[in-house]
């Protein structure tokens, strides 16, 4: 596996991620028919756009995990 392809799974993981939790958001602010009637575009929309970003929140991580067990 290359460097690449770490990128990719991470990318597909961290969309999975990020949208079921933008659509529970949606559904739990707008109620149950617009929430799950609508709510998944702006999930994918968000998903899409934000999970090019999953190196930084998995560095983020570790950065605060080092400083709370310092």
């Amino acid at each position: 596996m290359d460097e690449e392809d770490v990128y990719k799974v991470g990318t597909f993981l961290t969309w999975i991620i990020i949208f079921i939790g933008a659509w529970i958001y949606c559904i739990d602010t707008y109620g149950f028919l617009l929430g799950v009637g609508l709510g998944w575009l702006a999930a994918a929309i968000s998903a899409t756009v934000l999970c090019w970003f999953w190196p930084l929140y998995i560095l983020g991580g570790i950065f605060f995990a080092l400083k709370a067990f310092k």
